[in-house]
């Protein structure tokens, strides 16, 4: 990620995050000549202590000088979580991982034996395994059975994110498929702030924002989190409504690998009906 690139993000998520909060949350009036929803750029300053004029060249993305404890007063003036934090330092301090830029095609990690052992044995479980870049590089049975059959995509397609832009079954799949995105961008932007070196992200950005008119307004709207738990409805082709509380964990390795786990809710049948369509005949599931 080049600077202008990565001042430019910086600017976005300040302004996003600063128009989330409601003046009176701050014990602010709130006022009836507001242009804009959220809190003025001055009330930010005086909230964390920095003059206007100064948080107003960090928010216009400005390349300034900035400390750890400085950004520490912004982010509790604009109630970051842990998560959207260290997506603040790594923008404003670029605190990557040093890892280099590289827009060239990368080869899919090998996964473990162990993985390989942990998808076989989450039976009633759809899982995927998924890079930092979010492309698909494992899955077990049953989440062929519930998505897609991953096999059939290229590698260099297989990514979480593009396919549930570009595959009418992931868009039909999700009751509520705005929901559904916004945990997979949560994840996608805590990974755009650690990798703020890696210019691939920028390209895909520009990339979805051009290709996907709604992506902008969903991208802006993300949240940060490295490991969103939340409950999902699918309304699936062959079984019907289904429920299920996705897990996203962080695999412990060399490669930076990350385990999404689609548990059935236990207050309904999902478990039971993933069964049965994993039981089908190969005949009766192919489309």
């Amino acid at each position: 990620m080049n600077n202008q690139t990565r001042l430019q993000a910086l600017s976005s998520f300040l302004k996003a995050q600063r128009a989330k909060i409601l003046p009176q949350s701050v014990g602010l009036a709130p006022g009836t000549r507001r242009r804009t929803p959220g809190l003025r750029r001055e009330e930010v300053a005086q909230l964390a202590g920095v003059s206007s004029t100064w948080y107003t060249w960090l928010e216009q993305g400005r390349d300034i000088k900035v400390s750890p404890s400085v950004l520490d007063a912004v982010s509790k003036a604009l109630q970051l979580t842990v998560d959207e934090r260290k997506y603040l330092y790594a923008l404003a301090l670029e605190s990557g991982t040093g890892i280099g830029t590289s827009l060239q095609k990368e080869e899919p990690p090998q996964i473990s034996p162990a993985l390989e052992r942990i998808l076989h044995e989450l039976r009633s479980c759809p899982t995927i395994i998924s890079d930092r870049r979010l492309h698909i590089v494992g899955w077990n049975n049953a989440a062929a059975h519930v998505f897609l059959d991953f096999e059939q995509i290229p590698f260099e397609e297989r990514n979480l994110i593009r396919l549930l832009f570009t595959r009418k079954e992931l868009r039909r799949l999700a009751v509520n498929w705005e929901h559904f995105v916004s945990g997979f961008l949560a994840i996608f932007r805590a990974y755009y702030g650690q990798y703020v070196e890696d210019e691939w992200y920028a390209h895909f950005l520009t990339e979805m924002k051009k290709v996907h008119p709604d992506f902008q307004t969903l991208w802006e709207q993300s949240h940060v989190s490295s490991a969103p738990e939340v409950l999902l409805e699918f309304r699936h082709a062959k079984a019907g409504k289904m429920q299920f509380h996705l897990t996203s964990l962080q695999v412990q390795g060399s490669a930076d690998l990350r385990c999404s786990i689609y548990t059935p809710d236990p207050q309904s049948s999902t478990e039971t009906k993933l069964r049965q369509l994993i039981d089908r005949p190969a005949s009766e599931t192919a489309d």
